[in-house]
Protein backbone atom coordinates (compact mmCIF):
# COMPACT_ATOMS: atom_id res chain seq x y z
CA UNK A 1 0.00 0.00 0.00
CA UNK A 2 1.75 3.10 -1.32
CA UNK A 3 2.27 6.20 0.95
CA UNK A 4 0.26 9.22 0.51
CA UNK A 5 2.17 12.07 0.33
CA UNK A 6 0.81 15.28 1.54
CA UNK A 7 -0.31 18.46 -1.22
CA UNK A 8 2.58 20.51 -2.10
CA UNK A 9 1.35 23.84 -1.78
CA UNK A 10 3.07 27.08 -2.97
CA UNK A 11 4.36 29.67 -0.93
CA UNK A 12 1.77 32.50 -1.38
CA UNK A 13 3.52 35.60 -2.88
CA UNK A 14 4.33 38.14 -0.40
CA UNK A 15 4.01 35.67 2.18
CA UNK A 16 7.99 35.60 2.66
CA UNK A 17 9.34 37.51 5.93
CA UNK A 18 11.70 40.11 4.56
CA UNK A 19 13.85 41.49 6.50
CA UNK A 20 13.69 45.12 7.96
CA UNK A 21 15.75 47.43 5.65
CA UNK A 22 18.61 49.52 8.11
CA UNK A 23 17.22 52.87 7.50
CA UNK A 24 13.74 51.70 7.92
CA UNK A 25 14.43 50.56 11.23
CA UNK A 26 16.58 53.17 12.07
CA UNK A 27 13.50 55.43 11.86
CA UNK A 28 11.18 53.32 13.55
CA UNK A 29 13.41 53.66 16.74
CA UNK A 30 13.74 57.07 15.82
CA UNK A 31 9.76 57.66 16.16
CA UNK A 32 9.87 55.87 19.39
CA UNK A 33 12.17 58.35 20.60
CA UNK A 34 10.03 61.80 21.97
CA UNK A 35 13.17 63.78 22.40
CA UNK A 36 14.07 63.22 19.26
CA UNK A 37 11.29 63.93 16.99
CA UNK A 38 11.10 67.28 18.78
CA UNK A 39 14.42 68.02 18.00
CA UNK A 40 14.32 67.03 14.78
CA UNK A 41 11.03 69.10 14.06
CA UNK A 42 13.25 72.30 15.88
CA UNK A 43 15.87 71.70 13.05
CA UNK A 44 13.37 71.12 10.19
CA UNK A 45 11.77 74.53 11.52
CA UNK A 46 15.55 75.63 10.81
CA UNK A 47 15.97 74.36 7.78
CA UNK A 48 13.01 75.52 5.90
CA UNK A 49 13.48 79.60 7.53
CA UNK A 50 16.79 78.71 5.87
CA UNK A 51 15.48 78.11 2.60
CA UNK A 52 12.87 81.29 2.95
CA UNK A 53 15.67 83.82 4.02
CA UNK A 54 18.04 82.43 1.07
CA UNK A 55 14.94 83.16 -1.39
CA UNK A 56 14.44 87.13 -0.03
CA UNK A 57 10.70 85.95 0.82
CA UNK A 58 11.78 85.98 4.47
CA UNK A 59 14.11 88.34 6.17
CA UNK A 60 14.79 90.27 2.69
CA UNK A 61 15.32 94.22 4.14
CA UNK A 62 17.34 93.23 7.00
CA UNK A 63 20.10 96.17 6.15
CA UNK A 64 17.01 98.82 5.98
CA UNK A 65 16.87 100.60 9.04
CA UNK A 66 13.06 100.51 9.60
CA UNK A 67 13.24 101.65 13.36
CA UNK A 68 14.86 104.29 15.46
CA UNK A 69 18.32 103.76 16.25
CA UNK A 70 18.37 100.95 18.82
CA UNK A 71 14.54 100.82 19.08
CA UNK A 72 13.85 98.81 22.12
CA UNK A 73 11.41 95.51 21.85
CA UNK A 74 7.48 95.73 21.53
CA UNK A 75 6.68 94.83 24.92
CA UNK A 76 9.14 96.89 26.68
CA UNK A 77 7.32 99.73 24.83
CA UNK A 78 9.15 102.91 22.80
CA UNK A 79 11.92 104.77 25.01
CA UNK A 80 11.40 107.76 26.48
CA UNK A 81 11.68 110.59 24.67
CA UNK A 82 15.06 112.72 25.53
CA UNK A 83 14.16 116.56 25.82
CA UNK A 84 16.96 119.07 24.60
CA UNK A 85 16.98 122.40 25.58
CA UNK A 86 17.82 124.90 22.58
CA UNK A 87 21.47 126.74 23.38
CA UNK A 88 20.89 130.41 22.72
CA UNK A 89 22.64 132.01 20.11
CA UNK A 90 25.61 134.33 21.36
CA UNK A 91 25.45 137.86 21.12
CA UNK A 92 27.56 140.64 20.95
CA UNK A 93 30.90 140.96 18.73
CA UNK A 94 30.87 137.05 18.68
CA UNK A 95 27.65 136.93 16.93
CA UNK A 96 28.97 138.73 13.59
CA UNK A 97 31.03 135.73 12.57
CA UNK A 98 31.67 137.36 9.18
CA UNK A 99 34.73 138.63 10.04
CA UNK A 100 36.42 135.10 10.78
CA UNK A 101 34.73 133.05 8.50
CA UNK A 102 34.44 135.13 4.65
CA UNK A 103 31.64 132.05 3.44
CA UNK A 104 29.11 133.10 5.90
CA UNK A 105 27.42 135.57 3.90
CA UNK A 106 26.43 132.70 1.53
CA UNK A 107 24.82 130.15 4.43
CA UNK A 108 21.27 131.91 3.68
CA UNK A 109 22.00 131.27 0.25
CA UNK A 110 22.96 127.35 0.52
CA UNK A 111 20.33 126.75 3.07
CA UNK A 112 17.51 127.99 0.70
CA UNK A 113 19.03 125.90 -2.52
CA UNK A 114 19.19 122.73 -0.03
CA UNK A 115 15.27 123.42 1.10
CA UNK A 116 14.06 123.12 -2.60
CA UNK A 117 16.12 119.45 -2.52
CA UNK A 118 14.75 118.28 0.88
CA UNK A 119 13.67 114.77 0.87
CA UNK A 120 11.13 113.40 2.56
CA UNK A 121 12.21 110.91 5.72
CA UNK A 122 10.19 107.96 5.69
CA UNK A 123 8.92 107.38 9.16
CA UNK A 124 10.79 105.09 11.52
CA UNK A 125 9.17 102.35 14.19
CA UNK A 126 9.73 103.31 17.61
CA UNK A 127 9.64 99.38 18.76
CA UNK A 128 10.24 96.54 17.04
CA UNK A 129 9.60 92.67 17.60
CA UNK A 130 12.69 92.09 18.35
CA UNK A 131 14.37 95.47 19.04
CA UNK A 132 16.92 97.33 16.93
CA UNK A 133 20.39 97.45 16.40
CA UNK A 134 22.54 100.90 16.56
CA UNK A 135 21.45 101.66 13.14
CA UNK A 136 17.60 100.82 13.89
CA UNK A 137 18.05 97.83 11.54
CA UNK A 138 15.60 94.94 13.12
CA UNK A 139 17.13 92.26 15.07
CA UNK A 140 15.07 89.56 14.60
CA UNK A 141 15.56 89.72 10.44
CA UNK A 142 19.25 89.76 11.34
CA UNK A 143 18.60 86.60 13.56
CA UNK A 144 17.22 84.95 10.83
CA UNK A 145 19.61 86.10 8.17
CA UNK A 146 22.52 85.12 10.47
CA UNK A 147 20.88 81.89 10.72
CA UNK A 148 21.26 80.92 6.75
CA UNK A 149 25.28 82.12 7.48
CA UNK A 150 26.13 80.11 10.34
CA UNK A 151 23.93 77.19 9.45
CA UNK A 152 25.33 77.12 5.95
CA UNK A 153 28.87 77.41 7.21
CA UNK A 154 28.55 74.63 9.63
CA UNK A 155 26.71 72.30 6.79
CA UNK A 156 29.43 73.30 4.16
CA UNK A 157 32.44 72.99 6.26
CA UNK A 158 31.38 69.49 7.77
CA UNK A 159 30.44 68.08 4.44
CA UNK A 160 33.93 68.82 3.10
CA UNK A 161 35.70 67.68 5.93
CA UNK A 162 33.86 64.64 6.02
CA UNK A 163 34.60 63.77 2.75
CA UNK A 164 38.31 64.36 3.11
CA UNK A 165 38.54 62.05 6.56
CA UNK A 166 36.27 59.49 4.83
CA UNK A 167 38.46 59.30 1.76
CA UNK A 168 41.92 59.58 3.73
CA UNK A 169 41.08 57.40 6.33
CA UNK A 170 39.60 54.92 3.37
CA UNK A 171 43.05 54.98 2.31
CA UNK A 172 45.16 54.30 5.29
CA UNK A 173 42.89 51.35 6.62
CA UNK A 174 42.51 49.70 3.40
CA UNK A 175 46.08 49.67 2.13
CA UNK A 176 48.09 49.78 5.28
CA UNK A 177 51.66 49.97 4.55
CA UNK A 178 53.90 53.21 3.63
CA UNK A 179 50.19 54.64 2.54
CA UNK A 180 49.00 54.41 6.10
CA UNK A 181 52.03 55.40 7.74
CA UNK A 182 52.25 58.69 5.78
CA UNK A 183 48.26 59.35 6.19
CA UNK A 184 48.82 58.54 10.16
CA UNK A 185 52.36 61.09 10.54
CA UNK A 186 49.46 63.95 8.44
CA UNK A 187 46.97 63.29 11.45
CA UNK A 188 49.82 63.46 14.26
CA UNK A 189 51.01 66.88 12.46
CA UNK A 190 47.59 68.02 12.66
CA UNK A 191 46.48 66.76 16.17
CA UNK A 192 49.67 68.14 17.91
CA UNK A 193 48.83 71.51 16.95
CA UNK A 194 45.81 73.04 18.90
CA UNK A 195 42.46 73.80 16.68
CA UNK A 196 42.59 77.40 17.52
CA UNK A 197 45.69 78.21 16.58
CA UNK A 198 44.84 76.29 12.85
CA UNK A 199 42.02 77.66 12.78
CA UNK A 200 43.63 81.70 13.21
CA UNK A 201 46.62 80.60 10.99
CA UNK A 202 44.31 79.60 7.96
CA UNK A 203 41.92 82.44 8.78
CA UNK A 204 45.10 84.60 8.13
CA UNK A 205 45.90 82.52 4.81
CA UNK A 206 42.43 82.17 3.30
CA UNK A 207 40.87 85.63 4.72
CA UNK A 208 37.19 86.53 5.36
CA UNK A 209 34.26 85.27 3.33
CA UNK A 210 31.75 82.73 3.66
CA UNK A 211 33.55 80.01 1.93
CA UNK A 212 36.75 80.51 3.40
CA UNK A 213 35.40 79.86 7.01
CA UNK A 214 33.91 76.83 5.55
CA UNK A 215 37.01 75.46 4.13
CA UNK A 216 39.07 76.46 7.25
CA UNK A 217 36.57 74.61 9.60
CA UNK A 218 36.67 71.35 6.97
CA UNK A 219 40.41 71.60 7.23
CA UNK A 220 40.93 71.71 10.79
CA UNK A 221 38.19 68.91 11.74
CA UNK A 222 38.65 66.08 9.24
CA UNK A 223 40.93 64.43 11.63
CA UNK A 224 39.01 63.23 13.67
CA UNK A 225 36.58 61.59 11.30
CA UNK A 226 39.30 59.99 9.42
CA UNK A 227 40.49 57.76 12.60
CA UNK A 228 37.27 56.60 13.03
CA UNK A 229 36.65 55.62 9.41
CA UNK A 230 40.40 54.34 9.49
CA UNK A 231 39.29 51.75 12.26
CA UNK A 232 36.21 50.53 10.50
CA UNK A 233 38.28 49.73 7.05
CA UNK A 234 40.77 47.61 9.08
CA UNK A 235 38.23 45.76 10.46
CA UNK A 236 36.18 44.94 7.27
CA UNK A 237 38.99 44.86 5.10
CA UNK A 238 39.91 41.39 6.15
CA UNK A 239 35.87 40.25 6.58
CA UNK A 240 34.67 37.04 4.49
CA UNK A 241 32.33 39.40 2.54
CA UNK A 242 35.38 41.73 1.12
CA UNK A 243 37.34 38.23 0.88
CA UNK A 244 34.53 36.80 -1.48
CA UNK A 245 34.38 40.30 -3.44
CA UNK A 246 37.38 40.06 -4.09
CA UNK A 247 37.75 36.45 -4.73
CA UNK A 248 35.17 36.85 -7.98
CA UNK A 249 37.24 39.90 -9.52
CA UNK A 250 36.04 43.19 -7.36
CA UNK A 251 38.31 45.93 -8.07
CA UNK A 252 39.86 47.96 -5.42
CA UNK A 253 37.77 50.62 -5.58
CA UNK A 254 34.45 48.22 -5.92
CA UNK A 255 35.69 46.96 -2.53
CA UNK A 256 36.13 49.94 -0.64
CA UNK A 257 33.66 52.14 -2.02
CA UNK A 258 30.72 49.79 -2.59
CA UNK A 259 31.10 47.01 -0.14
CA UNK A 260 32.99 48.43 2.79
CA UNK A 261 31.89 52.17 2.70
CA UNK A 262 27.98 50.85 3.52
CA UNK A 263 28.26 49.41 6.10
CA UNK A 264 30.17 51.82 7.89
CA UNK A 265 28.18 55.08 6.92
CA UNK A 266 26.10 55.38 10.22
CA UNK A 267 29.54 55.82 11.57
CA UNK A 268 30.48 58.73 9.52
CA UNK A 269 26.76 59.96 9.51
CA UNK A 270 26.90 60.28 13.65
CA UNK A 271 30.68 62.17 12.97
CA UNK A 272 28.96 64.74 10.07
CA UNK A 273 26.32 65.53 13.00
CA UNK A 274 28.78 66.14 15.56
CA UNK A 275 30.46 68.74 13.09
CA UNK A 276 28.04 70.95 12.11
CA UNK A 277 27.62 71.79 16.12
CA UNK A 278 31.19 72.25 16.34
CA UNK A 279 31.64 73.96 13.34
CA UNK A 280 28.50 76.59 14.01
CA UNK A 281 30.59 77.58 17.25
CA UNK A 282 33.91 78.39 15.77
CA UNK A 283 32.20 80.35 13.60
CA UNK A 284 30.63 82.37 15.94
CA UNK A 285 33.91 82.61 17.45
CA UNK A 286 35.76 83.74 14.44
CA UNK A 287 33.35 86.08 13.34
CA UNK A 288 32.99 87.82 16.94
CA UNK A 289 36.80 88.00 16.09
CA UNK A 290 36.74 90.16 13.05
CA UNK A 291 37.85 86.96 11.07
CA UNK A 292 34.97 85.32 9.97
CA UNK A 293 32.18 86.47 7.89
CA UNK A 294 32.72 89.67 5.57
CA UNK A 295 31.51 92.89 6.43
CA UNK A 296 28.36 93.02 4.50
CA UNK A 297 27.07 89.66 6.08
CA UNK A 298 25.51 89.29 9.34
CA UNK A 299 26.05 85.87 11.26
CA UNK A 300 25.45 85.26 15.09
CA UNK A 301 29.27 85.55 15.59
CA UNK A 302 29.10 89.76 13.84
CA UNK A 303 25.48 90.16 16.02
CA UNK A 304 27.61 89.20 18.92
CA UNK A 305 30.33 91.20 18.24
CA UNK A 306 27.89 94.22 17.26
CA UNK A 307 26.11 93.62 20.86
CA UNK A 308 28.88 93.75 23.08
CA UNK A 309 29.49 97.63 22.60
CA UNK A 310 25.29 98.09 22.46
CA UNK A 311 25.35 96.20 25.89
CA UNK A 312 27.41 98.64 27.81
CA UNK A 313 24.44 101.19 27.05
CA UNK A 314 21.84 98.85 28.17
CA UNK A 315 20.40 97.42 24.61
CA UNK A 316 20.53 93.94 25.79
CA UNK A 317 17.94 92.54 23.02
CA UNK A 318 20.55 91.81 19.62
CA UNK A 319 22.94 89.86 22.46
CA UNK A 320 19.94 88.19 23.53
CA UNK A 321 18.66 87.49 20.00
CA UNK A 322 21.49 85.98 18.53
CA UNK A 323 22.30 83.77 22.02
CA UNK A 324 18.87 82.46 21.95
CA UNK A 325 18.98 81.29 17.92
CA UNK A 326 21.95 79.38 18.35
CA UNK A 327 21.19 78.16 21.58
CA UNK A 328 18.08 76.81 20.20
CA UNK A 329 19.64 75.33 17.12
CA UNK A 330 22.82 74.17 18.62
CA UNK A 331 20.67 72.26 21.42
CA UNK A 332 17.99 70.77 18.99
CA UNK A 333 20.74 70.03 16.63
CA UNK A 334 22.88 67.50 19.33
CA UNK A 335 19.91 66.34 20.79
CA UNK A 336 18.89 65.00 17.14
CA UNK A 337 22.47 63.50 16.89
CA UNK A 338 22.25 61.55 20.34
CA UNK A 339 18.84 59.33 19.11
CA UNK A 340 20.19 59.46 15.29
CA UNK A 341 23.24 57.71 16.90
CA UNK A 342 21.26 55.26 19.37
CA UNK A 343 18.68 54.42 16.40
CA UNK A 344 21.36 53.97 14.02
CA UNK A 345 23.91 51.50 16.70
CA UNK A 346 24.29 47.94 15.59
CA UNK A 347 25.00 46.80 19.15
CA UNK A 348 20.97 48.25 19.46
CA UNK A 349 19.81 46.75 16.67
CA UNK A 350 20.82 43.15 17.84
CA UNK A 351 18.96 43.32 21.04
CA UNK A 352 15.47 43.70 19.27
Amino acid sequence: MSAVLPPIVAPMAGSAARSEGVWRAAWRRMRGDRVGIVSLAVVAVFLLMIVLTATGLVARGWQKEVGVPSAPPTFMGPAAAVETEAIAAPTGPVADISAVDPLAPRYKEWAERAAKYKTVETPRAQTLPFGGDRLGRDVLSKAMKGSQTSVFVGLLGALVAAIIGTVLGALGGFFGGKVGDFLEWLYSVFTSIPDILLILSFAVIFGRGITSVAIILALVGWTGIYRQVRAEFIKHSTRDYVRSAEAIGASTASRMFRHILPNVSHVILVRLSLLVVAFIKFEVILSYLGLGVGVDDVSWGTMLAEAQSELVLGYWWQLVAATAFMAVFVTAFSLMTDALRDALDPKLRGLE
